[in-house]
Formats: structure tokens, C-alpha cells, sequence
């Protein structure tokens, strides 16, 4: 079994829609850290997973530097976002969306 794993930082707003008063709902920024792990048994034709940089462009190209709420049709909390990056990428099985230090989000392909 072969892994890759990209770490990125992105910067991006985001204002969250729930279901009790939080000072969330306000639009607020975060310096994001995200975490992709991709892997397969066999190699593409290219001896990779998946090129480094079609992560790269899935993450940073599409959400650093963006409001969130503009660019995902979902409600952006760090689960939903993990969630989307994992489905954007075939070989991906799990992401880590870290908005600020301490506060981590995981989400795990069974």
C-alpha cells in the first residue's frame, strides 16, 4: 500500500448557520491547516498516488483566501470541509481540517 500526505495552510472567512447563538454565525477568519492522505495499491501510470500538486489545486487554488459560505454549497464547518476535500480526490481516505490551535476536525473514508 502506497500514502501521500500533503499539508497545506490556507486563510479563508467563513460564517457558520446553526442552530443556537454562536458567535460563529459572524463572518470570522481562520488560518486554516489542512491535511490530506491519499493512498492505492498500484501506482497511476505516472508511479504516483496522485501528483502533489492536484491536491494542491483542490485545496489552496479553490479555498485559500475565499469566503467559504461564496465557494461551498454547504454549511462550512470544519467536518463539512474535510468531508468535501475527501470526496473531491479518488485515492483520498482522510483529511484533517485544523481551524485554530486546538480545534481539529477529522474525517475518515470506512
Amino acid at each position: 500500500m502506497y500514502t501521500v500526505i500533503k499539508r497545506m495552510e490556507i486563510s479563508a472567512a467563513h460564517s457558520l448557520s446553526l442552530s443556537y447563538p454562536s458567535k460563529c454565525e459572524n463572518l470570522h477568519g481562520h488560518n486554516w491547516i489542512i491535511t490530506v492522505y491519499c493512498r492505492s495499491e498500484e501506482l497511476n501510470p505516472d508511479g504516483m498516488v496522485v501528483d502533489f500538486s492536484h491536491i494542491k489545486r483542490i485545496v489552496k487554488d479553490q479555498l485559500d483566501h475565499r469566503n467559504l459560505n461564496e465557494v461551498l454549497p454547504f454549511n462550512p464547518t470544519a467536518e463539512n470541509i474535510a468531508r468535501w476535500i475527501c470526496d473531491q480526490l479518488p485515492t483520498c481516505y482522510k483529511v484533517e481540517v485544523q481551524e485554530s490551535e486546538g480545534n481539529t476536525a477529522i474525517y475518515e473514508k470506512d
